[in-house]
């Protein structure tokens, strides 16, 4: 999970460049060598590329989830919600393992003619060689290393330190919500849930 955040990070911070550079010049010649720095590119980028898929192609389950969650609580008789969720997510799980192959496979037969494409005509070979030579530095692969450390040290010690804020103000507008619906709120002062540190 961390590693395909970072990819995504690294592949938003190379569209980024990529705009802004079409911002202040105008297109640059193409050359054989660009194309193969291109390639390069995108195959330096390709994790982020599939990442950016499966998030697309999973966004809108987690979306029907989190409604139908709601739904099972309130349409269904306590003694079948168990199986009812456990068919839920078989389907879930039958959607992903057919979508997620489905984008990702299509982003990478599209990065060529879209982000490419872009890569090329708005950066020079020289900024492309940079690019790539960062990417592939040993420096970077020892930060890709040590990125997941980073952010759940941060991610722990956040959580830690904002539980009992985050805690309160879920409460409230868990209350606020419930007034406006007209849903009272949990006789047995169950705490809303918040964010835990993640275990990978």
């Amino acid at each position: 999970m961390i590693q395909k955040s970072l990819n995504t990070a690294a592949l938003s911070l190379a569209l980024l460049l990529t705009a802004t550079a079409a911002s202040a010049q105008a297109p640059t010649p193409s050359t054989p060598a660009k194309k193969e720095l291109v390639t390069r590119l995108l195959k330096l980028q390709q994790p982020g590329i599939e990442s950016l898929a499966r998030t697309l192609a999973e966004q809108p389950a987690a979306e029907m989830l989190d409604g139908a969650a709601v739904a099972l609580r309130s349409r269904v008789a306590a003694d079948k919600q168990e199986a009812v969720a456990k068919d839920i997510q078989a389907d879930t799980k039958k959607y992903l393992d057919e979508a997620v192959p489905l984008v990702r496979n299509r982003a990478i037969q599209l990065a060529p003619s879209t982000v490419g494409t872009v890569l090329d005509q708005k950066f020079s070979e020289d900024e492309l060689r940079k690019i790539v030579t960062l990417l592939e530095s040993p420096e970077y692969a020892k930060y890709q290393q040590h990125l997941g450390e980073m952010q759940q040290s941060l991610q722990v010690k956040l959580v830690a330190d904002t539980r009992g804020n985050i805690e309160t103000k879920l409460r409230t507008l868990e209350q606020s919500i419930g007034t406006r619906l007209g849903v009272s709120t949990p006789a047995n002062g169950n705490k809303p849930a918040v964010p835990k540190p993640a275990g990978k």
